[in-house]
């Protein structure tokens, strides 16, 4: 697909190099949820109208019956992928490179989340950012050497505000927050310490609250700790040690309203053992949807009840969260989480980070991350993802030149009409 810029006008005359026609256009920023066109140039949304001619652009794609929507935004997923041992989210084989498992799902942009500390941030960047088309960003992890589990995220003497913030000013266009995940007991420094490293960072903080006897109590983390735009990853996990939302009457403690009004972010993170139905069943009941859905992906989650991120939303859609807030979660309300409001929307001059769904309906099987199940009737599957204007996933060939069998001919012989 021929790409028009300034300096290389397009060949052809024609003012687009690809138009998306007659799909239901859903964009949270821009309050969009009809059946439009959208156009695009130089990688670039370049119009977007209710009906613009097919002539106007190089190539054409039917959308008809299918979600336009932005590129999606997974805020919490893991990328420092190596062969290093006993190395687990951090230059480990735990963590997955993006291009493999982000495209496929509509996903165009990912948040490693805390793979990477100060001390080997510069490889991750070097090792996956600059060698992904998908466009990586991350959350500096407090621990200095990273998400590498056990002792080592225990140290708290490896968790240097000041180090932390240093590299993450010094690599703003890629970090976007800090991180403090799995630290163990009943003790509020590794806490304080990642706060102190976003304060002076100017960055939101998230964080995966480890476990402790008795538990670390949310009205203190939300109340007394966090910031407002500072994030509590896992909001619907149920494990011991921790605290969890919903309380064991089902009842959705009233601190989770109040801690949202205050501007705490409360994001899904699934993963392999952080979503559990009776916690997110009776919240969402109760009026409390997420802020934010995002995967936790890597190799312990991607093949049992997380799946992938649309496998993720779909469980949200079946569980009454309107379609249009579904996607806002994934799109608009990450980008503006992260600092990042040139992406997850579509407005004309934003960067072409497209995603095309077919909501299927039917009949299918939800499992959360402790083995339960339930049933529903619909499940987004991505058709085709663009990054920057170009194609880079097309399950059913939408954007393909379309091909058939010539009359006396084997059908393993074609021709182009």
């Amino acid at each position: 697909m021929n790409q028009a810029t300034d300096e290389h006008p397009n060949p052809s005359g024609r003012p687009y190099d690809l138009l998306i026609k007659g799909g239901r256009v859903i964009d949270a920023r821009n309050n969009i949820n009809i059946i439009m066109d959208l156009a695009l140039s130089g990688g670039k949304v370049a119009k977007i109208a209710a009906d613009i001619p097919s002539s106007q652009a190089i190539r054409a794609i039917d959308a008809g019956g299918l979600l336009v929507c932005p590129g999606l935004v997974d805020m919490h997923s893991h990328h420092f992928y190596g062969t290093e041992a006993n190395a687990y989210l951090s230059n480990g084989p735990c963590a997955l490179p993006p291009d493999g498992f982000t495209f496929r799902g509509g996903v165009t942009t990912v948040v490693d989340t805390g793979g990477a500390g100060w001390k080997n941030f510069k490889q991750f960047k070097k090792q996956t950012i600059d060698t992904s088309a998908t466009r990586v960003l991350a959350l500096l992890n407090i621990v200095g050497s990273g998400m590498k589990g056990g002792e080592i995220e225990q140290n708290k003497a490896d968790m240097e505000p000041e180090k932390t913030a240093e590299v993450a000013r010094q690599y703003k266009q890629h970090l976007v927050g800090i991180k403090l995940a799995h630290f163990l007991g009943p003790d509020w420094e590794p806490t304080e310490l990642t706060v102190a490293a976003g304060k002076l960072a100017g960055l939101p903080v998230m964080i995966d609250f480890g476990r402790s006897e008795p538990n670390l109590p949310l009205e203190t983390l939300f109340m007394e700790k966090l910031r407002p735009g500072d994030v509590y990853t896992h909001c619907y996990a149920r494990v011991s040690g921790r605290e969890s939302l919903v309380d064991t009457s089902g009842m959705l403690r009233p601190l989770a309203f109040r801690a949202r009004e205050k501007g705490i972010w409360f994001d899904v993170g699934h993963g392999e053992a952080s979503f559990d139905f009776d916690q997110a069943i009776p919240a969402m009941e109760q009026g409390f949807f997420p802020d934010s859905i995002s995967s936790d992906l890597h190799t312990g989650c991607m093949n049992g009840g997380m799946k992938d991120l649309p496998n993720v939303l779909s469980k949200f859609i079946n569980l009454g969260m309107p379609l249009a807030e579904v996607i806002r979660a994934a799109t608009w309300n990450p980008a503006r989480c992260i600092g990042r409001t040139d992406l997850g929307h579509l407005s004309e001059g934003a960067v072409a980070d497209i995603a095309l769904f077919n909501l299927r309906e039917g009949n299918f099987g939800f499992v959360d991350a402790n083995g339960k199940r339930i049933a529903g009737s619909s499940k987004l599957e991505c058709e085709l993802t663009i990054r920057e204007g170009k194609v880079v996933y097309d399950l059913n060939g939408l954007a393909a030149e379309r091909r058939v069998a010539a009359r006396g001919l084997p059908s393993t012989q074609k021709e182009t009409i």
